[in-house]
């Protein structure tokens, strides 16, 4: 484990001498110094955990000044400031500059031993805290979502520009397309991605609980309202709500939520009080919003304050090209996670896989391939380790059983027809272009947009012009 490091700054030299040599005693790892600019010179050369100033230090700057110093250049520095002249009034404007604590000599061992083991408990806090921080920027941040799609590009582009806003969005698409790690993304680039986060699934609930858990409930408001309860929107203070599935809210709760979304004010169920808050709102559905105000099933008041901008989640079978970058996406994510050796997927797996229809979207490319990583015997995922209706899709587009959507059906033919061309002219674009009787670019972009790509090991022939 490695030593807490400390600089001791004093003008005294012989207590400076007996102090580092208790404090090496106690397991530190200490550097002296006996005035400001000995002392500012060590901040400059090392990061300390601690540094214990005392405020003389005969002529020129003094502990203060050194203690401005410390939070300018290594603010993560604990400063512990020391005196033989202690008050009351020194020990508060020490405080309000940024030490962490002050003492008194003569310095009494334990309680010298209680500042520094406090001191350290908060920085150990800190780093954990910044170690949380940047797992959740690995699992929720912009990067964690995946694809090249040109629809993609234009969602990473809207999140972009209006995360740290406080507009209202919207977020539409299919059930596991990823609106909720949308959500997670907006909050984490924003100004207050150190603010809370809550996430609530509206058609999770019956109508009554709903409107408690959004907005909290007083004491007797009604049968098992035991004590007062503090809503959602109350613990979002200051951060983010995003509310899933917003399509299922009641009429009744849907005018509460207008209130909310224009003035930011709302009461508890059974309550008169008028709680203000300052949150960012976020909603997310799978319906057709504009559909359902049409058939007078969602408020068009409500319908245009939550739409002031949408960003519409595409789903995984209209870009399939991005289906390669999420499995292997996933594969080292599931792998590290669970302690597994890294696997790669078989070239007939990952054809299955961009032929099939996925009507969970993302959320079930990603189950799929937990599941091969936890069941797979092997280091290569292959056909056999994919679940049966997904394998199914290697057998090819006409093979299926049952009616398939119109885009879909256009587009594996299409696919196949590519692919059979390319396999027999050895993945040459020039020769392939040609037998198809389309240009260069025509094939390039239908690749790219179909998945195509060579196997792994095998050379692209390019035109040469």
């Amino acid at each position: 484990m490695k030593r807490p490091t400390l600089l001791v700054v004093d003008d005294d030299r012989h207590l400076l001498s007996s102090m580092g040599q208790w404090l090496r005693e106690q397991g530190y790892d200490v550097d002296l110094a006996s005035q400001y600019t000995e002392a500012a010179a060590a901040l400059q050369r090392k990061a300390y955990d601690i540094a214990l100033v005392d405020i003389r230090l005969g002529e020129g700057p003094d502990g203060f000044d050194l203690l401005a110093y410390c939070r300018k250049i290594r603010p993560e520095t604990s400063v512990i400031m020391i005196t033989g002249y202690g008050s009351v009034e020194t020990a508060v404007e020490a405080i309000r500059a940024g030490a962490f604590d002050f003492l008194t000599k003569p310095l009494i061992d334990q309680e010298l031993e209680m500042s520094l083991e406090r001191a350290i408990r908060q920085r150990q806090v800190l780093e954990e805290n910044q170690t949380l921080k940047a797992q959740l920027d690995a699992r929720f941040g912009l990067e964690n979502i995946v694809g090249r799609d040109h629809r993609m590009l234009r969602v990473y582009e809207m999140i972009e520009s209006i995360a740290d806003t406080r507009a209202t969005v919207l977020i539409t698409g299919e059930s596991g397309t990823g609106k909720s790690l949308v959500a997670r993304a907006i909050h984490r680039r924003s100004s207050r991605r150190d603010k809370p986060f809550v996430e609530i699934a509206c058609g999770a609930l019956p109508e009554t609980l709903l409107e408690s858990e959004l907005f909290g409930h007083v004491a007797g408001a009604f049968t098992g309202a035991m004590g007062e309860k503090i809503g959602k929107f109350m613990q979002a203070d200051g951060g983010t709500i995003f509310l899933d599935e917003i399509s299922t809210a009641s009429p009744a709760l849907q005018v509460k939520l207008l209130r909310v979304l224009q003035d930011f004010e709302f009461e508890q169920v059974g309550g008169n009080k008028t709680f203000s808050v300052d949150v960012r709102v976020i909603l997310a559905t799978n319906d057709d919003l504009r559909r359902l105000v049409q058939e007078g099933r969602f408020r068009q008041d409500l319908y245009y304050r939550i739409n002031v901008i949408n960003i519409e989640l595409p789903p995984l079978r209209e870009r399939i090209s991005d289906i390669p970058l999420l499995v292997e996406h996933f594969l080292q994510r599931i792998c590290q996670e669970t302690g597994r050796p890294a696997r790669r997927i078989s070239d007939e797996a990952l054809q299955a896989l961009q032929r099939y229809h996925w009507p969970g979207n993302v959320r079930e490319l990603q189950n799929v391939i937990e599941r091969a990583v936890l069941l797979g015997k092997g280091d290569v995922i292959t056909l056999a380790d994919l679940p049966p209706s997904t394998a199914a899709a290697s057998v090819g587009p006409w093979d299926h059983e049952g009616p398939q959507p119109l885009k879909q059906a256009l587009c594996l033919p299409e696919r196949q027809i590519i692919l059979d061309a390319l396999e027999a002219h050895h993945w040459n674009r020039q020769a392939t272009a040609a037998a198809l009787g389309i240009n260069r670019t025509t094939l390039y972009k239908k690749m790219k947009r179909l998945g195509l790509e060579p196997p792994r090991g095998k050379a692209v022939h390019k035109a040469i012009s």
